[in-house]
């Protein structure tokens, strides 16, 4: 079970990165920052406690908006909890853009939804902390 108390990002897969940037900058006044990952330059944005991140993409239309949901820990946890429930994993635990780890799975509808947990964090909690 996803146990999370927040959304913590927004994900946009984008065909043309500087147009996306530069429209969220002069028609929203978004403050956007080019940040180096290690599969290359994405684009970032904090709207209150929100990220907002804009990825170089040829995904076809649809694929994103992509919500994420923030852990502090757990990942490998909430995957196979997800599995458990027959919810149909896209993307098993990778590594995210910023060193993170993240798995995406999908909605009934077919919406992708995400989790994210930051670098460094244990991949499982603690057993009783299991949900």
């Amino acid at each position: 079970m996803v146990s999370a108390e927040r959304i913590s990002a927004i994900v946009y897969y984008v065909r043309d990165l500087q147009r996306t940037m530069t429209f969220y900058q002069d028609a929203l006044g978004l403050s956007i920052s080019m940040i180096e990952g290690h599969d290359g330059s994405f684009g970032n944005s904090m709207v209150g406690d929100l990220d907002l991140v804009f990825i170089q993409s040829d995904e076809k239309p649809g694929r994103s908006p992509i919500v994420v949901f923030g852990l502090d820990a757990g990942i490998d946890d909430v995957v196979e909890g997800l599995t458990k429930q027959g919810v149909e994993i896209v993307t098993p635990v990778s590594e995210a853009p910023d060193g993170g780890l993240t798995a995406d799975f999908g909605d009934p509808d077919g919406h992708i939804l995400s989790v994210h947990q930051p670098a460094g964090a244990p991949r499982r909690k603690p057993s009783a902390e299991v949900k």
